[in-house]
């Protein structure tokens, strides 16, 4: 008995131990097999994390070079383009030796061809009439230009004629209106035309402010012909100068006399006029209108008085030709800066922007007097109580709109100056 209770004794301890063993050795192989699952997750882990890298590196490579793709090909479109194009200039009634409308377009222009590398020529109408400059246009139509740039509301009626029937030639105008075209009996611009004005009484108040603050109270209007931009320009003048008058309480004592040429060039008979001003007392004149400058200018010389110029810088001009510090200042309009940036864009493929829209260009900036297109230059500076820091919060000002001009040109604007109105000269 006490033997089989030994043998069962030993039988039992045999099998705790073996059970205990076999417990032991299914805890490891569980470990192990969990170690073997989490590196091979981790390592499919690193594998898909490889692959989107290397997805993301190859999709943005891709796009890249399809941005890279599509700027070239833009740039070559574009480069395609501007060998198509070939740039001509018409001029209106004057010439391009006018140091004034004519020539700045002319030299805006024909810089932005050369640049550019095309061909270009400007054209001369016979004489001042819409049959003239449309025997312009089509010369220069047939001589293979597709870009055609006028300046002035008198291809108004060339425009009218020619521009439908000719749907492959661009043309630019300049300081062509609603109104100019209304009159020529086009009530819409077709696609292959813009037209650009100017506000002119802006640039024409900053005129007339300036000359009686820096201390000028006899003043003189000479405009060329009485046409929306000149009379603008006119309008604007005597607002700068009552307004300037009003801030230094002396109303009473600053004067305009005003009147109109009847042409945009000088000659004897406007010389006269501006010699009896001069000799009147007039101080400064503000020519306004191509080259009847020249008049103002001569009479000027005699007597010791001042010009304002008008459309562009045309300092070097004027006192090149009569005198140092003669020309004050100037009432100018972005011509050029319009000019170059019209073709930049035609070239660029961006003409869409552009077609058949005319475009009132005026303040753009109140900070920087020099990005407007209407503006008084401040590298030719000259005025000593008037100071450049004083335009500039005179521009701030206006485009804040604390400073209205009107741009009504019915009438003469009321005024506490006086105002001395002349009948036009021819």
């Amino acid at each position: 008995m006490k033997k089989l209770m030994a043998m069962m004794l030993t039988a039992s301890l045999t099998f705790s131990l073996v059970a205990c063993g076999g417990s032991s050795t299914g805890a490891d192989n569980t470990a192990d097999t969990a170690v073997e699952e989490t590196s091979t997750e981790e390592a499919a882990t690193e594998e898909t994390t490889e692959e989107a890298t290397e997805e993301a590196s190859t999709e943005e490579a891709t796009e890249e070079s399809t941005e890279e793709a599509t700027e070239e090909a833009a740039d070559e479109t574009a480069t395609e383009a501007s060998g198509d194009y070939k740039i001509a200039m018409i001029t209106d009634s004057g010439d391009i030796t006018d140091m004034s409308f004519n020539q700045t377009t002319y030299e805006a222009s024909k810089a932005f061809a050369e640049a550019q590398g095309v061909d270009y020529q400007y054209y001369k109408p016979t004489e001042d009439s819409d049959e003239a400059r449309i025997a312009a246009f089509d010369n220069a139509v047939s001589d293979g230009y597709n870009v055609i740039v006028v300046p002035g509301y008198l291809f108004a009626g060339m425009i009218a004629s020619c521009a439908e029937e000719n749907p492959d030639v661009t043309i630019i105008a300049l300081d062509c209106s609603e109104g100019d075209f209304e009159g020529a009996g086009m009530t819409e611009l077709p696609s292959n035309v813009c037209s650009f004005t100017y506000q002119e009484e802006l640039a024409g108040y900053m005129a007339g402010y300036a000359v009686v603050k820096e201390g000028y109270t006899k003043l003189g209007f000479l405009g060329g012909m009485a046409v929306p931009a000149v009379i603008r320009y006119g309008f604007g003048f005597v607002q700068g100068a009552n307004d300037a008058a009003k801030d230094l309480g002396n109303t009473a004592d600053v004067e305009v006399n005003y009147v109109y040429g009847g042409q945009f060039f000088g000659d004897e008979s406007v010389t006269a006029v501006m010699d009896t001003w001069y000799q009147g007392g007039t101080e400064i004149v503000f020519a306004c209108g191509g080259g009847i400058f020249t008049s103002a200018g001569e009479a000027a010389k005699k007597a010791g008085g001042k010009v304002v110029g008008v459309d562009v810088d045309q300092s070097g001009t004027i006192d090149g030709l009569y005198g140092d510090g003669i020309c004050v200042t100037s009432a100018m309009k972005g011509l050029a800066a319009t000019v170059n940036s019209t073709l930049t864009d035609l070239f660029a493929g961006k003409w869409d922007s552009y077609a058949g829209k005319i475009e009132n260009l005026g303040l753009v900036s109140g900070d920087d007097p020099t990005l407007n297109y209407v503006q008084l230059p401040t590298e030719t500076w000259s005025m000593e109580k008037f100071t450049v820091d004083d335009y500039k919060a005179l521009v701030a000002s206006m485009y804040a709109g604390d400073v209205t001009v009107s741009s009504d040109i019915e009438a003469m604007p009321e005024t506490e100056i006086t105002v001395n109105e002349f009948d036009n000269i021819h």
